[in-house]
């Protein structure tokens, strides 16, 4: 039995984890979902929301499991995991990439995201006029988003996205080789995405390698489009 803590990405919420959670304790592994501040049911002002705050937050719910976890990040999730991981790699026995950010060290999404000439993500971006937060167009989302989902649980998950704080799209991680660097990685790449390309992810894996690389035949929401896939892939970790 293993314990999995699950960080969602941008715009989203613990929620989006639901199927792949129930899939993994019916396994019987633990798993938490959180939210992140100011996303999915969490009310914390945008305004005072950075990639710091969201790092502290994860790092003190992992200290209080009863043992290292499996820390899971998807999309802008995975800056979270490297900033949790310098912070506390002691309780953490595995960080998992889901088509995410693995950022090197001083980089950060959005000069990573200006390099990815397949993601069609920044088209749909809305920024608000106090830009502090950035929503989605609803036109081609399923396209960019969800394109192998069902109708439902499309209709599900644009009725439970939510204004996207900006500041940690803008700020550069800092992870260093003796804190970050000993934990072990994995990357489970998403080989039809249209939010992060693959290319774009097989670059970021050879700039950081990964002691796993698993592919996935699907979108960018592999726990909507292949829940069971992925949650087989997780405990197999």
């Amino acid at each position: 039995m293993s314990d999995f803590v699950m960080i969602h990405g941008a715009w989203h919420g613990g929620w989006c984890w639901y199927r792949v959670q129930a899939a993994l304790e019916r396994a019987g592994h633990r798993v938490d979902a959180p939210d992140l501040a100011s996303l999915g049911r969490d009310r914390t002002p945008p305004e005072t929301v950075s990639l710091a705050l969201w790092a502290d937050q994860i790092a003190a719910r992992i200290a209080e499991r009863p043992e290292p976890v499996i820390l899971v990040g998807h999309s802008l999730g995975g800056a979270v995991l490297s900033e949790v991981a310098e912070r506390v790699p002691e309780r953490i026995r595995t960080l998992v990439y889901v088509a995410a950010y693995l950022l090197e060290d001083g980089r950060s999404v959005r000069e990573e995201a200006a390099l990815d000439e397949d993601s069609r993500i920044g088209a749909a971006m809305v920024i608000s006029a106090d830009r502090r937060t950035a929503s989605l167009r609803t036109d081609g989302l399923r396209e960019i988003l969800y394109g192998e989902c069902s109708d439902e649980d499309f209709a599900l998950a644009r009725s439970l996205l939510v204004p996207q704080p900006l500041a940690p799209f803008a700020t550069p991680i800092r992870v260093s080789a003796t804190r970050f660097g000993r934990v072990p990685r994995c990357y489970v790449e998403c080989a039809r995405d249209r939010t992060i390309g693959l290319r774009a992810q097989r670059r970021m894996q050879a700039a950081t390698p990964c002691a796993r690389r698993l592919t996935l035949e699907s979108d960018h929401s592999p726990f909507l489009s292949q829940p069971m896939a992925l949650a087989g892939v997780l405990a197999d970790l």
